[in-house]
């Protein structure tokens, strides 16, 4: 074996991989119908399609978590059998989950090293794991410090931890499940110059993303995938992010929603002068202020960990206010239990949905009834009434164009974005005066992220007021009716929609008023 075919680990490299004819059944499900997909090394392949499309199933069939009913995947020509991750790891495989698979109470070198032999027999190694991580981290400008603890790392930095994770076991071909979703505008670009070096290192990349904008930086060849069928492959080169949209719902797709006109009511939530700590025991909100009118969206931009978290929590209830008063429609509410604040009709649609949205054991049935599980119709004299929440629940289905086998699946089986939907159909249905929607999208493919957002639109022209939290500028450019700009828990300013420009929009959510030139938060 020439230098050439040789990675900076030592390791071998995957010259090509191709999957053909892949098929994967569940119960109800054809979760992939004989799908092809392949990669090259020194290239950057997007892999694209709606939530639900199959596309997880297909890389965790590539990463051995699943096992396929049908097809073959042949390593450098060659036919492979991949019954478990230890396989796909020992041919060179590694896979960076959306959901770090991380122990946060050790250090970033004794992550690295867990489930590995030690050279050392039955004493540890975390000296030589160190030096050989800080020998990675270097080559790919990582920035890790090998004995920080992993609770203490941004999820940025966790991530670095995971491809450092697979680098070190000789990951040749690295698989990238929605690696931006919880990364700031920085940390992708970050993200993005490790991935284009890893390419010129000789590794072949699978990148999972929504974002069409990245898949067209990055990616070399891109694949779409509807309903667990390919739909075909295209250099990227000789597509655009209009003609992949279409292509991936099969349909005309349209990215700006088309907001109307608003119309402004009585102030149905307000904040005044608002604070609250942080998980992290420093300040979260620092005297937050603004009120929030019937009939319009608020969006609250910010990069992420700037106390975007601890607004929402503090006016639903879940964090506690320190000082300062929240008002619902004139009454206080100010550190009143979640239950009682969302009786008085203020719908929360969470960051963490299947965290603080969802109970993932639950049936779809028994999550969309979550709210008014205790009120007729669903319940009489302490009995549920199973007819007439399944007769809701299928009209919700229906209604917001939820994939699933049937009502009494599991939330945990359903995929992303349909996940979000049943979220949002549960929050809406209630006919909420105040709607708090933290993240919507994130995560979502562009048909189900211009579904939700259609909806809240909808909801602001039903004479809702809406409260959008959200880290794309995109989303709050295109729905907001005013801006707020939050930065180390203050609101830095509040501007009109038309009044407002990324380039302003991007100084405030640094610390920067534009006006002043300096930073006005210390």
């Amino acid at each position: 074996m020439t230098e050439s075919h040789t990675l900076p680990s030592g390791k071998t490299r995957i010259e090509s991989l191709e999957m053909r004819g892949i098929t994967k059944r569940f119960p109800g499900v054809l979760a992939s119908d004989h799908v092809n997909f392949d990669v090259k090394t020194g290239e950057v392949h997007a892999l694209l399609g709606e939530n639900g499309a199959g596309k997880s199933t297909l890389m965790k069939i590539l990463y051995g978590l699943y096992h396929p009913d049908e097809g073959d995947i042949l390593l450098d020509g060659k036919p492979v059998t991949i019954s478990s991750p230890n396989d796909s790891i020992n041919i060179g495989i590694g896979m960076i989950h959306q959901h770090f698979m991380l122990v946060p109470t050790l250090t970033v070198a004794e992550n690295v090293a867990l489930g590995l032999p030690s050279s050392r027999g039955i004493l540890t190694d975390l000296d030589r794991v160190s030096k050989r991580i800080i020998e990675l981290a270097k080559i790919y400008n990582l920035k890790i410090d090998p004995t920080a603890y992993v609770w203490q790392l941004s999820v940025g930095q966790q991530q670095r931890v995971e491809i450092i994770k697979a680098l070190y076991r000789g990951a040749s071909l690295l698989i990238l499940d929605e690696p931006t979703a919880v990364l700031t505008p920085q940390e992708v670009d970050e993200l993005f110059v490790i991935m284009k070096q890893m390419v010129r290192d000789g590794h072949a990349l699978i990148f999972i993303s929504h974002k069409l904008h990245e898949v067209i930086e990055i990616s070399h060849r891109v694949t779409v995938l509807r309903d667990g069928r390919t739909i075909g492959t295209r250099l990227t080169s000789e597509t655009t992010k209009q003609d992949l949209a279409n292509w991936m719902v099969g349909r005309e797709v349209g990215f700006a929603p088309d907001r109307g006109e608003t119309n402004l009511g009585e102030v149905r939530l307000s904040l005044d002068g608002v604070k609250c700590g942080s998980d992290r025991g420093t300040p979260g909100l620092r005297g937050v202020s603004f009120d929030l009118c019937s009939g319009e969206i608020l969006g609250v931009a910010g990069v992420s960990g700037n106390g975007q978290r601890e607004l929402a929590e503090s006016i639903t209830g879940l964090r506690k206010v320190t000082s300062g008063k929240v008002y619902l429609e004139g009454q206080d509410i100010t550190n009143l239990a979640p239950g009682d604040i969302t009786e008085r009709m203020l719908s929360y649609i969470p960051e963490e949905r299947m965290r603080d949205g969802m109970i993932k054991e639950f049936t779809i049935s028994e999550n969309m009834v979550l709210r008014e599980h205790h009120k007729q119709p669903f319940s009489k004299n302490g009995f549920l009434n199973l007819r007439g929440i399944a007769a809701h629940t299928d009209q919700l289905i229906q209604q917001f164009h939820v994939k699933t086998p049937s009502r009494e699946t599991h939330a945990k089986n359903l995929s992303g974005g349909n996940i979000q939907k049943v979220v949002l159909a549960r929050e809406i249905s209630r006919n909420p005066r105040v709607i708090l929607a933290a993240q919507p999208t994130r995560g979502l493919d562009i048909g189900a992220t211009e579904y939700v957002r259609a909806q809240l639109i909808e909801q602001r022209n039903k004479g809702a007021a809406v409260m959008l939290v959200s880290e794309d500028l995109d989303e709050i450019l295109a729905l907001s009716d005013r801006i707020a700009v939050i930065y180390e828990g203050q609101v830095m300013d509040i501007v009109p929609r038309e009044n407002a420009t990324p380039q302003m929009l991007g100084l405030l959510m640094a610390g920067v008023h534009p006006e002043e030139g300096v930073s006005v938060v210390k």
